[in-house]
């Protein structure tokens, strides 16, 4: 294996460099073992040289945003962590077509009630997603019926052969819960996003967005979790499949198949990535051997888990 290039990376990065950094802080669930480095971003602009900069030096990363939607092994990570807090927003209100835009940092709820507050109607079904718009355009983010391809007008990426391009919803080939950037692992990243919205009244708006958060509350568990664990099937629901097979309250270790919501693992404080994983897999086999069905990861395993 190739030597990973630190003191270049010092070189390029200085105090922005954090190395050996735990994953447990930067999670949702709240587990992880250590990557190489960590470097936070706090504009598009810094996002952009940073990642160009990792490219020239041949060095992997991933970025994260919020940490919601991804298992990090015990075993940590050989890549450097880019942590995405590009966060600024803009709203058109005023022209015929309003609409928002957001840095691919900026969190998906925040973007939400910001444009409530706004009078913009179009992104209230987002606002109790924990997630940021990066990752919502890359694995079009959806819930209540809707999704990030109905939203989406274009995105700014950041390509590595091509540099910074703009591409319009269309050339994301949106399919449930995936892109062309996901599906193809295409070397590209997500600076920026643009909306589409229609005006309307801060009440109206807030009443939808106070609607969802409290169905989210009602149906979604506390505590430390990735999210949904699986995509749900075609005409049927993760959460049922699992549910049905017998699994809703199963532990391993200090892991548990959620009480409330089976297609949630929560972290009863002290649990591994390992003690999740194997309550991944238990749940895909047991699922596939009762009902025929292969469940579909949502998230994303980051690291070893063999």
């Amino acid at each position: 294996m190739k030597p990973y290039p630190m003191d270049e990376l010092r070189a390029a990065f200085g105090d922005k460099l954090h190395e050996n950094i735990s994953m447990a802080d930067f999670t949702t669930a709240r587990i992880g073992g250590s990557a190489i480095a960590l470097i936070p971003a706090h504009t598009a602009e810094e996002l952009s040289n940073c990642i160009q900069t990792l490219w020239r030096l041949s060095m992997p990363f991933i970025i994260l945003g919020s940490g919601s939607n991804v298992l990090v092994s015990d075993k940590g990570i050989g890549a450097v962590i880019v942590y995405n807090r590009a966060q600024n927003l803009k709203f058109d209100s005023e022209s015929e077509t309003p609409s928002i835009e957001a840095e691919s940092g900026a969190n998906l709820g925040t973007v939400a009630r910001q444009s409530a507050l706004r009078g913009l109607s179009g992104m209230e079904w987002a606002a109790p997603i924990p997630g940021t718009v990066g990752g919502a355009v890359y694995g079009n983010a959806g819930a209540y019926g809707k999704s990030i391809k109905g939203c989406l007008k274009m995105a700014k990426i950041l390509h590595k052969t091509e540099g910074e391009v703009v591409w319009p919803v269309e050339k994301f080939a949106y399919q449930y819960r995936t892109s062309v950037l996901k599906r193809e692992k295409v070397p590209a990243i997500i600076l920026s996003a643009t909306f589409k919205a229609v005006r309307t009244s801060r009440d109206e708006a807030w009443e939808k967005i106070d609607a969802y958060q409290a169905h989210r509350k009602e149906t979604q568990p506390p505590g430390a979790s990735m999210g949904s664990t699986f995509k749900n099937p075609a005409g049927d629901s993760a959460g049922r499949l699992i549910e049905a097979a017998g699994l809703k309250g199963h532990r391993i270790g200090r892991a548990i198949i959620s009480p409330i919501h089976a297609n949630f693992i929560v972290n009863m404080e002290g649990a591994t990535a390992q003690d999740i994983y194997q309550l991944i897999v238990l749940m895909q086999k047991t699922v596939e051997d009762q009902f025929g069905v292969h469940l579909q990861p949502e998230i994303e395993l980051l690291g070893d888990f063999n």
